[in-house]
């Protein structure tokens, strides 16, 4: 238990400095294990080809889109106008402000983020673009700074996958939500066995990649926290930007994007 304790604090802290670089500009703005190569002048990667649209991105704030995704998890989640929506590893604050503008001023959203450099970038982003019904938390995935059976939907992009403790983060998010809420994630899962090199790779694992688990673990996770109508969703189009994470490294064999969903009864 001790070895997986100092693993889990050791995968967090590479976690932790890789997107806290990102936040300061210290590095290139992408998921992947620090090739990136095709990063645009303003940092961010092909948004388009995660699924968000031209619309959306003229509605954010410049900042706020790190090319940090792989997926749209706004746009899968059926949002309503009123609800209380949670961001999981809300980075520079994107999908929280695309999620505002689909609940309206009566709804809110919230965003937790264990980087303070990424926390202090998302708060500045919503004051320029005065936006009042999202604010944002430092906190873990697995301990959320959110009260009990207080949101509708929880969202999160690419951020699941980079916990050394997926079920809790799902017994998290099964705690915070109301009855009938859901969630509504993107994520990479992993399509076969992952090399050892790979796993044991802190890059790769900050990366999004390394710490891919397969749909059907994923889907146990997510009944053992309570959730019923899970649904996970790998997307093979998604091979086409996961090879430019890590070029020439043949990855995107092993992991794909995938939509997760599921109820909490």
């Amino acid at each position: 238990m001790r070895g997986d304790a100092v693993k889990h604090h050791e995968i967090k802290t590479a976690v932790q400095e890789r997107y806290g670089k990102i936040a300061t500009g210290r590095a290139k703005s992408c998921c992947g294990g620090g090739g990136c190569d095709d990063a645009s002048a303003d940092g961010t990667i092909g948004a388009d080809r995660l699924g968000y649209t031209a619309a959306e991105l003229r509605e954010i704030p410049k900042d706020a889109n790190l090319g940090l995704g792989c997926g749209n998890p706004a746009a899968i989640a059926s949002l309503k106008i009123g609800e209380t929506v949670l961001d999981l590893g809300s980075g520079a604050g994107m999908d929280c402000f695309l999620a505002a503008a689909q609940v309206g001023a009566k709804g809110r959203v919230i965003g937790v983020d264990m980087t303070p450099d990424m926390l202090a970038k998302a708060r500045k982003n919503a004051e320029k673009a005065g936006k009042r019904n999202v604010e944002f938390r430092l906190g873990e995935i697995e301990h959320l700074p959110v009260a009990d059976a207080s949101v509708d939907v929880v969202i999160s992009n690419c951020v699941v996958n980079l916990s050394p403790d997926k079920p809790q983060v799902y017994r998290e998010a099964f705690r915070v939500l109301k009855k009938g809420g859901r969630v509504a994630i993107s994520d990479v899962v992993a399509t076969a066995e992952l090399p050892e090199e790979v796993k044991n790779d802190p890059a790769l694992y900050a990366g999004c990649m390394a710490g891919a688990a397969k749909a059907s673990e994923l889907k146990s996770m997510l009944k053992a926290a309570g959730f019923k109508d899970v649904k996970i969703e790998p997307k093979d189009a998604s091979k086409e930007f996961i090879k430019d994470w890590a070029p020439g490294s043949k990855l995107e064999d092993f992991v794909l994007s995938a939509n997760v969903t599921a109820r909490k009864a």
